[in-house]
């Protein structure tokens, strides 16, 4: 076993991680020779020292054989199975004790303070290259001490602070605690084992040469130091709970005040662990737990960007991307608008320039991020806006119409998915100018393109898209997993959620690709894992909610609704069996809403949408309806569903499609053989109550109102009221069963005296409504056309406007 002369040289005025290269056979290699495996000299020494490490008696022995390992050769030069014989050895204990016996400063310590935090950092960072050491618990405890020391600064930093007021250096603390015990403290045996360099250390003159030899000392230490700090948290964070690890012990508050304070490496090291961390799905929960913060290293950064020459904007482009904050997460307006400004204002040149398509790519998805923060308002003039989307539409076409078989690589998904998102803020834009005649004028200045500059970027757009499917149609099932089949696929739905008269035959075409995709997707045959991890680490991504299956058809919906409307698409979706592919996606969803308390039930418009295309298809193809098992597993679903939603008021618009679409799809049946289901019984019984709630005719003989209820989402639910009181009528006069229970729940005689109190209904096609459904109830059940011809004959409120209903109950 090696005694302490053998470890003199070890800690001579070299830090670990510094040492001088050659000299005898423990000289090692230099740190180029990094990965290359070690020399038989090399590997001689080693196993001399990990036989010490193995039999060691104190603590003094193991931290000599450990001072000469680290002299011997850096940790990317060890093997795991080395690596594992140095834990099993010294175990993680001591270097987390030399950390905290550094911190605390303890008086009787052996060693200054920085070279005990170099050693026990030096052992972690070694450890800490093996997976499986970076994830143990004893590791992860050190965490905030490692931490601590980069934004703090190192000790040796703080030490030589103290020195200029004391007038000593810290080499004479060194000396004056030669004579402490070494005991079992780490910090003693360090000390006893590097007794060496202490004694060679023998005054305090405080000449200038010794001065400058301990500042270059110290200097190397703080790099050295800081460097193992960074490869510690580094490899914590590439573990797969790495990231959430870090932000859970403190992580971003710490690296932004290193970077904030410009400690040692924190530029070169600490801001890529910062990106590294804001790039994933971290992102959203760290700028929630620490806005102030990371917004105040955002500004920070923007002034560095826009004070930047232009090949050093350029390659900044992409750190300012991982830097700003997620899509939904709320963060200082003002401010956050001073920076996109600032920002924008560095960009509108650099796009203008000629670029090569390598420089491009960071400058497109750093406008398609700013454009996710704040839309168009401060994007520019109109020309700047045209010649953005023109350029992001280039992209596309480019990078998207290559032969069948070429992918594009990484780097240009990355771009192309920034171009997707330019492309669909200008979809979103073009939709909403003009949306409200009575609403302020919008600030955006895209708002006052030109008719001609309009053109211009729809005809770029529709270039753009017609890659897309051409890109599209050459997709193989097999690849239906990969992400970026996914991010194109999303872009061409926004598109076709606001325009499907543009390359409808094209559109038409793809139908089968886009339900098949859709379906594998909500079936679960395609991989989710990667797609979500991939979508996460985009870029450009929506307000921070996972990716899962049921995503695809989300997106795809809007336009099934405009589709199913049309007699060509509508045949080859029926093809396509697409109205089960709906009827599995509301019953997907529903059984995922009603497994969530009232709290986090929250209204999901995908759903409403399915219904509206559902209802198309019962509108157009009653024949279909009638014999396709899918309208009968929709039955059984609305009979379930819609007892549970009259009773949510904050789901009152689903409910309304709901109860339409089993209306309509009940109109449509023929009166039952035997008894009547008690599922369908359920389900007229509850849409009956929930119609009855819509109107309130109050106290008074004025006009009805609608209720407090609905009065909130009566704009949207108003047509659905009116379609279901017509669907009411067809189902009475197709079930004449019907007629009977709307007596039962008192739906008939409710309506009947608002009617006869009130002065007026609130508009006509609500009158046409109410009077076709009591119509064929009068013209179906003798009771019901007695109770309403009663009711007619007192010649009161609204009831007298009825001509038809009159005709029908015989009163003149």
């Amino acid at each position: 076993m090696a005694d302490s002369t053998d470890v003199t040289p070890v800690v001579s005025s070299q830090p670990p991680g510094q040492e001088e290269q050659g000299g005898g056979e423990g000289g090692g290699g230099s740190e180029g020779d990094a990965g290359g495996g070690l020399t038989d000299a090399q590997t001689e020494v080693l196993e001399k020292c990990l036989h010490a490490l193995k039999h060691a008696k104190n603590d003094s022995h193991t931290l000599a054989a450990l001072l000469l390992i680290t002299r011997l050769c850096p940790a990317s030069q060890l093997d795991k199975p080395t690596l594992r014989r140095i834990f099993e050895a010294v175990g993680l204990n001591l270097p987390a004790r030399l950390l905290v016996t550094a911190v605390r400063g303890s008086d009787n310590s052996g060693l200054p303070p920085h070279e005990l935090l170099s050693l026990g950092t030096a052992l972690l960072a070694a450890l800490s290259t093996d997976p499986e050491l970076a994830s143990h618990p004893q590791l992860l405890t050190t965490i905030p001490l490692l931490l601590g020391i980069l934004a703090n600064g190192s000790v040796s930093q703080q030490e030589q602070n103290q020195v200029g007021e004391m007038g000593q250096s810290p080499d004479c603390k060194v000396q004056s605690a030669e004579s402490s015990n070494t005991g079992s403290n780490p910090a003693n045996a360090a000390k006893s084992a590097g007794e060496g360099k202490t004694t060679t250390q023998k005054g305090c003159d405080g000449s200038e040469t010794k001065k400058t030899s301990t500042s270059q000392e110290s200097s190397a230490f703080d790099e050295a130091m800081a460097a193992d700090c960074y490869q510690v948290l580094t490899s914590v964070c590439a573990l797969p709970r790495g990231p959430d690890q870090l932000l859970n012990r403190g992580a971003i508050p710490a690296l932004c005040r290193a970077v904030e304070q410009n400690q040692t490496l924190s530029h070169e090291r600490g801001l890529a662990l910062l990106g590294c961390l804001l790039s994933g799905k971290a992102k959203d929960k760290a700028w929630r737990k620490h806005p102030a913060e990371l917004l105040s290293l955002l500004v920070r950064l923007s002034k560095d960007f826009c004070q930047a020459k232009d090949q050093t904007s350029l390659s900044m482009c992409a750190q300012l991307v991982q830097f700003l904050p997620p899509v939904g997460v709320a963060v200082e307006g003002e401010e956050l608008k001073g920076v996109v400004a600032c920002v924008w204002g560095v960009l509108r040149p650099m796009m203008q320039a000629k670029l090569t398509p390598r420089q491009i790519g960071p400058i497109l998805v750093l406008s398609a991020c700013l454009l996710d923060l704040n839309g168009w308002e401060l994007a520019g003039p109109p020309k700047f806006c045209c010649l953005l989307v023109n350029r992001a539409c280039v992209e596309v076409r480019m990078g998207l119409e290559e032969p069948p078989g070429s992918e594009p690589s990484p780097e240009l998904q990355h771009t192309l998915t920034g171009c997707y998102r330019i492309m669909e803020a200008a979809i979103e834009q073009a939709c909403c100018l003009g949306v409200s005649p009575t609403a302020a004028p919008p600030q955006s200045s895209t708002s006052s393109l030109s008719l001609q500059q309009s053109r211009q970027v729809l005809g770029v757009l529709e270039e753009a898209f017609s890659a897309l499917i051409y890109y599209l149609q050459q997709v193989d099932p097999s690849r239906y997993g990969d992400p970026f089949v996914f991010a194109t696929f999303r872009s061409l739905c926004s598109w076709l959620a606001e325009e499907t008269s543009c390359l409808k035959e094209e559109v038409t075409g793809l139908l089968p690709f886009l339900i098949g995709y859709s379906r594998s997707h909500l079936q679960g045959e395609s991989p989710e894992q990667g797609l979500s991890e991939w979508m996460a680490e985009m870029s450009v991504r929506e307000g921070g909610g996972a990716w899962t299956g049921r995503e695809a058809l989300r997106y795809l919906l809007p336009a099934l609704c405009h589709l199913s409307a049309e007699e060509g698409p509508r045949k080859v979706l029926l093809t396509l069996d697409t109205p089960n592919l709906l009827v599995d996606f509301l019953s997907q969803c529903w059984t995922s809403l009603k497994g969530k308390s009232g709290a986090t039930s929250v209204r999901d418009p995908s759903m409403e949408t399915a219904c509206s295309a559902l209802l198309n298809f019962t509108v157009t193809e009653p024949e279909r309806v009638r014999k396709d098992p899918c309208f009968k597993a929709l039955e059984a679903l609305l009979s379930e569903a819609l007892p549970v939603l009259v009773h949510k008021p904050h789901l009152l618009v689903l409910a309304a499609n709901f109860c339409t679409l089993g209306l309509m799809t009940g109109r449509l049946k023929s009166a039952p053989a035997g008894s009547v289901e008690a599922g369908q019984r359920r389900f007229f019984s509850s849409a009956l109550r929930f119609l009855r709630s819509a109107l309130d005719s109050g106290s008074g003989s004025g006009p009805v109102r609608v209720s407090l209820g609905w009065e909130e989402s009566w704009d949207e639910a108003a047509e659905l009221w009116r379609l279901s009181l017509q669907a009411l009528g067809g189902c009475v006069r197709s079930q004449p069963w019907i007629s009977t229970l709307v007596r039962e729940e008192g739906w008939l005689k409710h309506t009947l005296a608002m009617l006869s109190q009130c002065s007026a209904l609130p508009d006509q096609h609500t009158q046409g409504a109410l009077e076709e459904a009591l119509c064929a109830m009068a013209d179906q059940c003798p009771a019901c056309k007695a109770e309403i011809g009663d009711m007619m004959r007192n010649d009161k409120g609204a009831l007298i406007c009825m001509r038809n209903l009159r005709k029908s109950v015989g009163v003149k």
